[in-house]
């Protein structure tokens, strides 16, 4: 059943179109109700074999829905996810591999609202576009990476609204945090202390935010990780864009310092964060949060994996800027699409525990 809104292929019998919420029966396009779309899609899942729900990763596949065309019931679909009453059930999340495409229309919209402004600072000369040119030139790539994130978490239990909170909340503390770490270390500010203490701060302000049993997957602490990131990652930006164009003397300098910085960012603060966020909240699973969970294995080796990536990328080797950077920004990502797949799989488990294990007889 090839939907005639989206041009999906539905499996057939199914009343809703699965990507776009198209009302079959009724032949037109109605608010779809989250509970039949849910399971509807619960329903799907479970039909297909095995081989086809694999969480294997299949990259060809991962971004495949980023040139189709889609509609706008789509996007507000997007984002209506993470309330009380549109979070799905456990048991009616897929553990396949999302299909992300919103992420590039964002990073569109931001390109085109740069340019407004690059025209606005360089053709008419009007400095009242500076501010705005360096606020969008910092955020659009952070955010761009953060809605990928966003798009990828299965679980779909985080609001947007929440989102954007930890952005702004938790960017700015993370950067408060580290300020003061960096004065108690003042005498000893190396590419090594760098990387921990900017880490550190990272990672508490994102372990306040997952403290809580509501965001107990390794997928959510992937998404909060990269909102902090992303905030760090903007603020920084937008600060040395400034000091550029002040010390430079020209927006030539303030230019490179957006591109270069941009081009960067998806494998810098955004992926290190996401990383030990998602590696927290698999040390803690379905605990209360307690400091012992800090020296489990799997979140210590990633915390030190991802303090050394940071060292690595401040220290002042020859040719380490550009290629010692991407080298790092990719590997960082492969560990990030290591982690995803390890976070579907969490997802598949608990589904398959739900399903098939015995409850618990209670007590007289």
């Amino acid at each position: 059943m090839n939907c005639p809104d989206c041009v999906y292929s539905n499996p057939e019998g199914v009343r809703y179109c699965l990507n776009c919420g198209k009302n079959f029966k009724l032949g037109g396009n109605t608010d779809p109700d989250p509970d039949s779309l849910f399971y509807e899609f619960a329903s799907y899942v479970d039909a297909m074999p095995k081989q086809l729900r694999s969480v294997e990763p299949k990259f060809q596949n991962i971004f495949s829905r980023v040139f189709r065309k889609h509609s706008t019931l789509e996007a507000d679909r997007l984002f209506i996810v993470g309330t009380a009453i549109t979070t799905p059930k456990i048991e009616e999340v897929k553990e396949t591999w999302p299909k992300p495409w919103l992420f590039a229309r964002v990073f569109l919209i931001a390109l085109l609202a740069f340019l407004g402004m690059h025209i606005g600072v360089t053709v008419f000369h009007n400095f009242n576009f500076l501010p705005g040119l360096i606020i969008i030139g910092a955020f659009a790539v952070p955010i761009t990476t953060l809605m990928f994130f966003w798009e990828m978490n299965a679980p779909q239990n985080i609001a947007f609204y929440r989102v954007i909170y930890v952005v702004l909340i938790g960017g700015i503390l993370s950067m408060l945090v580290a300020l003061v770490f960096f004065n108690l270390v003042k005498n000893n500010i190396n590419p090594i202390t760098i990387g921990i203490v900017e880490e550190v701060a990272k990672v508490m302000t994102v372990i306040w935010f997952v403290r809580n049993h509501k965001y107990r997957y390794m997928l959510n602490g992937l998404l909060v990780g990269a909102a902090v990131g992303a905030g760090f990652a903007a603020f920084e930006t937008a600060g040395y864009a400034l000091r550029s164009l002040l010390t430079g003397g020209s927006f030539e300098h303030l230019y490179t310092t957006i591109l270069w910085r941009s081009v960067l960012a998806p494998g810098g603060h955004v992926a290190w964060a996401a990383l030990t966020g998602g590696a927290f909240c698999k040390a803690q699973g379905d605990q209360k949060f307690d400091f012992s969970l800090l020296v489990k294995p799997y979140f210590l080796f990633v915390f030190l994996l991802v303090v050394a990536m940071h060292a690595l990328w401040d220290t002042p080797i020859k040719g380490m800027s550009p290629f010692g950077h991407i080298f790092l920004m990719v590997s960082s990502w492969v560990v990030v699409f290591l982690m995803i797949r390890r976070g579907l799989k969490e997802i598949a488990n608990k589904k398959w525990r739900i399903a098939y294990e015995p409850t618990q007889p209670t007590q007289p």
